[in-house]
């Protein structure tokens, strides 16, 4: 199997929000988002792993950074080993794996992508010997900034990389902290489980939720000035499943069904061909 259809499969194995609008992209710009994605899940995996202590979290995740820092023309087939050596029992096969994420991607693209996973790692290592305390909104911005917002940001240049499309960059930040506060949203429960809690202090429920539909409101007009083509295809997916998922949890439920979410894609896919 080549890399390419390798990591397909294990994105599909570790999102059903996005494998399904990666895996409709053109092939060039596939190579790209998948390859974004999965560099960026990879040090996801380490953030939110249940048993590291943060010491070690930190350590792994600023060791990735500057591996990726120092990137020329991709990786050797052991440059990331020293960032885990003495874990790789317990860290997944996405994360061991980065070294080949980061190369899927085309080389006039990969350099961006290095820069915004070592930048979004480093942040991640900073959050996790805070023992991810957010103490007021302005901590929750930075927060959701720093490990979502600015994945907004690198969109913006694959799409602009792609075909020239043009966005607006404040609304592609919105696009990114909406997603990362719904996901906020869905998982107060699990986290506050091992001991992490996203919502500032005093913060309920309906405070983060309607946080979450502040920044959709940018994540809608972001998606909205998007010509007809690929950006667009990819970004109304997990914008419909964000709402769907909001919409589900006020009527009680904890997550979208399955069958919630092919009803979303359906109505999805009839929108953009009409």
């Amino acid at each position: 199997m080549d890399l390419r259809n390798d990591a397909l499969e294990i994105l599909k194995e570790t999102s059903r929000t996005f494998y399904i609008p990666i895996v409709r992209l053109p092939r060039c710009l596939q190579e790209g988002v998948a390859s974004a994605y999965l560099c960026m899940r990879a040090i996801d995996e380490v953030e939110d792993h249940p048993t590291l202590d943060v010491e070690s979290k930190a350590k792994i995740l600023r060791k990735i950074s500057l591996t990726l820092q120092a990137g020329v023309d991709g990786f050797v087939a052991d440059a990331f080993a020293d960032s885990f050596y003495g874990y790789e029992d317990i860290l997944p096969e996405v994360t061991l794996r980065i070294r080949e994420w980061s190369i899927l991607a085309p080389e006039t693209i990969a350099p961006r992508i290095w820069d915004a996973t070592a930048a979004m790692s480093e942040r991640m290592a900073y959050w996790a010997e805070r023992n991810w305390r957010i103490d007021n909104e302005a901590d929750l911005d930075r927060y959701t900034f720093g490990v979502a917002g600015a994945v907004g940001l690198m969109l913006s240049d694959l799409w602009s990389w792609f075909d020239g499309t043009k966005t607006n960059r404040t609304h592609a930040i919105g696009f990114g902290r909406g997603l990362q506060a719904v996901n906020i949203v869905r998982n107060h429960n699990e986290d506050f489980s091992r001991g992490v809690n996203f919502m500032p202090s005093g913060w309920d429920a309906s405070a983060i939720q309607a946080y979450a539909r502040r920044n959709l409101i940018l994540a809608d007009a972001y998606t909205q000035s998007l010509p007809k083509g690929p950006a667009l295809d990819f970004c109304q997916i997990p914008l419909a499943l964000a709402y769907g998922t909001l919409d589900a949890i006020a009527l009680g439920k904890e997550k979208l069904s399955r069958s919630d979410v092919a009803a979303l894609l359906e109505q999805v896919s009839s929108s953009s061909e009409s």
